[in-house]
């Protein structure tokens, strides 16, 4: 069988299980190949990601990094409704508000109550994790108030945005998120689970 031409190189981690969703759910014909960029493949990988990082998307003639970019690139080829042209600023509101606020406060309690014990002689920075629940609690209150009154952070239908701001939420227990007091949020996300891409992402690759 002729194996396809574009490939997402991936790992399990935060940003790269976002991209992974993103292609599946978007069911786009891609080769997934599991990769270890910052390690015994460094090197191998610096010329199509300087960073050394996952993701990365290969095709022919374009090379991109950045889970974004990868999201809006499989969204104009394969389903433009994913990031529709006629409400793509405000897909990219949700999307930067995502990097700026509640990801990434969501993602230093991800690095230190996952990553640092799994890699890292250490143990978690307190003041880092306190300091982060903090801000995750003041901005999970922002999106459960929008929550609120829509379905959809954007639309009808699920867009990027939400499986953007969604991001850490896959890990919420064993990052310790303090998602109890929001009710919108945790409905929310227990529609996107509903999608085996989001669910799952990773099933039947390695």
């Amino acid at each position: 069988m002729t194996q396809p031409s574009d490939v997402l190189y991936y790992s399990h981690n935060l940003n790269p299980r976002v991209a992974v969703a993103v292609a599946r759910h978007l069911r786009a014909p891609l080769r997934y190949v599991r990769a270890d960029p910052m390690g015994r493949e460094r090197e191998a990988f610096r010329p199509i990601n300087p960073n050394t990082r996952v993701p990365i998307l290969v095709e022919p003639s374009l090379t991109l990094w950045e889970t974004d970019a990868i999201a809006m690139r499989l969204a104009a080829r394969f389903d433009p409704d994913f990031w529709p042209p006629a409400r793509r600023e405000e897909v990219m509101l949700w999307v930067s508000w995502s990097a700026h606020h509640f990801t990434s406060a969501g993602g230093v309690l991800y690095f230190e109550h996952i990553i640092v014990p799994r890699y890292l002689d250490r143990a978690p920075d307190h003041a880092a994790t306190a300091a982060a629940e903090a801000d995750f609690r003041t901005f999970a209150a922002i999106l459960d108030e929008a929550l609120a009154g829509r379905r959809w952070l954007v639309g009808d239908a699920p867009t990027y945005a939400d499986f953007r701001v969604a991001s850490a939420l896959p890990f919420a227990e064993a990052a310790r998120l303090p998602l109890e007091p929001f009710a919108h949020i945790r409905r929310w996300h227990a529609q996107l689970e509903e999608f085996d891409a989001w669910r799952e992402p990773f099933a039947g690759l390695d």
